[in-house]
């Protein structure tokens, strides 16, 4: 019998590699984190039994069919999956899983590192003094908005919606959600309420994205809900960048009326035109799961996913 052969398209943290070759996989890993050429990817995946992959790399027919018959699972390093079509890989057979939950705290950490930012306007601050402009201590100079007794809105409440709320008590925030059902977690300790997404837009000062693409939820955030927002409303999105108009965000930003915080873009990684230019928003390179401990979990998880489908097991963490 041939000894599997394991496809891991882009450089990533241990342990994932020598987790596939002690299973006696035979690995094929590119050690480079830029994004290969497509051609290169569909010519490295030829013949393979698993490819474990990222996000920038698009799993569709195309992908599957150059993998050929023998491939067995594609295991996503995300917990995000929308470059996977799960639909095709259901037609040929193929299991496909993701890494839920080991990136949850890191991502919630990276939403208040971007809401303490706009808030406070650190990012300004920061410019104001390293380009020698700051004139000393001013009474009006870059005020921000007070977190404490401030309403934080959660759109979506899965695993990092919560996390990123439970973060709030230590602020003495209101909370409110936005979720297709009432969610314990929240309800008791926050006495947090759930109500409409259009409330929540109206009611908060922080607004914080935490919902799955889909693409029935691309644009959620369009211009028609972007105007929603109060006056001097944060908004913040570590999810995906395609649940915003990002044009239309820009519009709005344009303005001077509300602020955000980005660590998603919608046409990730170019940006809108004009988004770069805006004082008022924090700008991040998709950090959400950027800690030593985190991507070294999903890189675990993820051989995890490989090795038992591949061991004739259930993958541990399963979307397709």
């Amino acid at each position: 019998m041939l000894t599997p052969q394991v496809v891991i398209t882009h450089l990533i943290s241990p342990p994932a590699e020598p987790m596939l070759r002690e299973a006696g996989f035979a690995v094929v890993a590119r050690h480079d984190e830029t994004p290969p050429p497509r051609p290169e990817v569909l010519r490295m995946i030829a013949g393979a039994s698993a490819v474990l992959t990222v996000l920038s790399v698009k799993v569709d027919d195309e992908f599957l069919a150059a993998a050929g018959p023998g491939l067995r699972i594609v295991a996503n390093y995300a917990v995000g999956f929308d470059n996977i079509d799960v639909a095709a890989c259901r037609r040929r057979g193929v299991r496909a899983s993701n890494t839920p939950g080991v990136l949850t705290e890191a991502t919630a950490d990276i939403a208040w590192s971007l809401i303490l930012s706009a808030a406070r306007r650190v990012i300004e601050g920061d410019r104001l003094v390293r380009t020698g402009q700051w004139q000393g201590w001013r009474p009006t100079e870059l005020l921000g908005l007070e977190l404490s007794g401030a309403t934080l809105g959660i759109i979506g409440a899965g695993r990092i919606g919560c996390a990123t709320a439970r973060r709030s008590s230590g602020f003495n925030m209101r909370v409110v959600y936005s979720h297709p059902r009432d969610v314990p977690e929240l309800d008791g300790p926050l006495a947090a309420r759930r109500v409409e997404l259009d409330e929540l837009l109206q009611t908060s000062d922080i607004v914080s994205l935490h919902v799955p693409y889909r693409p029935e939820n691309r644009h959620m955030l369009d211009a028609r809900r972007l105007a929603l927002l109060r006056d001097g409303a944060l908004l913040i999105n570590t999810a995906r960048g395609s649940l915003i108009d990002e044009a239309a965000l820009v519009r709005e930003l344009s303005t001077g009326r509300i602020r955000a915080g980005l660590d998603v873009y919608e046409f990730e990684p170019r940006l809108s035109p004009g988004l770069t230019e805006l004082p008022n928003v924090v700008l991040l390179p998709h950090l959400g799961s950027a800690t030593h401990a985190t991507r070294r979990a999903m890189a675990r998880l993820a051989a995890e996913n490989i090795i038992a489908v591949l061991s004739g097991r259930e993958p541990l963490t399963p979307i397709a």
